[in-house]
């Protein structure tokens, strides 16, 4: 069990697990059951990167720098400051004789858990990057565990767009799930809808038989998500403030699913939610203790979720989204393009 979870990473504190773990051991020569992956590219999660972009005032070169720092300080990609990651692609490389994890040597996979938990070094310096996007070109080496999640790329996906994909991809399975306890017909509310998590989870939503609504901060992302569908009513609003939001939805919304990467979000939400609802947080930007007294604080009877990234079967949930419905991929594209 200790070796599974990665306990013989763990440099300091000991005793914790590799994501609560403030440094990992990153050497490339593997345990029985681990497996390395020589690293191809990584995508910063959303919140992470809007820090270190607004700390260093888009400076490209000093956002570079400072996440090689972070790297070589850590043993892994844990931004402080968020207390989040990313994921990342690449190639594996060797397999242990023990693991259970369903690749072989030449794959080209996703890791499908955090680099807060991933021992990783980078042997590049991080040279392809401009540090002006959350894909990170890089090379290096990365561990996964016995108990990770990996999935091996689609060919039919370029390996950007399936990063970029797999990056969110348990926010769709986990929207999927909730929705369809509800009776048919129930309304669905995304915060940040025009976003790669909040375009795939309004996807999954009217997929689930339910009315959407998107909530998006400037007009040209309601413009993005009007052309794409994928939202039966879009509103423009500051996902930070209470009243905006909730006057922007109208009806409280059965399901109220936040996927806006900056903090402050959480009172919004509940105060938007119908009582007996769901609130789904799926943002790294969330704080827990301002959802939890700001819902007593309103005496709101909602339920609350925290995403976690992984339910059974959300790759290919994700990528079935991607693949049947074209307004999605064309937003993933334009992101991908944009960045």
């Amino acid at each position: 069990m200790t070796e599974s979870v990665g306990l013989g990473r763990v440099l300091e504190p000991t005793g914790v697990l590799p994501q609560a773990a403030w440094r990992l051991d990153a050497d490339p020569a593997i345990g029985p059951d681990e497996v390395r992956i020589r690293v191809r590219r990584l995508n910063l999660d959303a919140a992470s990167y809007r820090q270190l972009a607004g700390k260093h005032e888009g400076d490209g070169a000093a956002i570079r720098a400072e996440v090689l720092e972070i790297v070589e300080t850590r043993g892994k990609m844990h931004n402080p400051v968020t207390g989040s990651g990313g994921m990342l692609i690449g190639v594996v490389d060797e397999v242990g004789p023990d693991s259970p994890l369903p690749v072989k040597p030449g794959d080209l996979v996703a890791t499908l858990v955090s680099l807060t938990l991933t021992p990783l070094r980078i042997t590049d310096r991080l040279a392809g990057w401009d540090g002006l996007s959350e894909q990170v070109p890089a090379d290096g080496t990365a561990i996964l565990f016995g108990r990770s999640i990996i999935g091996v790329l689609p060919d039919d996906l370029p390996p950007e767009l399936a990063l970029a994909v797999y990056d969110v991809c348990g926010a769709p399975a986990l929207v999927d799930r909730v929705v369809r306890g509800y009776p048919a017909g129930a309304t669905v509310a995304v915060l940040g809808g025009a976003g790669k998590s909040g375009s795939l989870s309004l996807a999954a939503a009217k997929r689930a038989g339910a009315r959407t609504v998107a909530v998006v901060v400037s007009d040209s992302e309601r413009d993005a998500l009007r052309g794409a569908g994928l939202a039966d009513a879009i509103a423009v609003a500051d996902a930070r403030d209470p009243v905006a939001v909730a006057e922007a939805i109208g009806t409280p919304a059965d399901v109220t699913v936040v996927c806006v990467d900056v903090p402050g979000c959480e009172h919004g939400a509940i105060l938007a939610t119908a009582a007996g609802g769901t609130v789904i947080f799926f943002s790294m930007a969330t704080s827990f203790s301002a959802a939890a007294l700001g819902a007593e604080g309103l005496a709101a009877d909602v339920t609350m979720l925290v995403g976690n990234g992984f339910v059974p079967g959300h790759a290919e949930f994700a990528v079935g989204l991607l693949r049947s419905v074209p307004a999605v991929r064309a937003l993933f594209e334009a992101r991908i393009a944009g960045d």
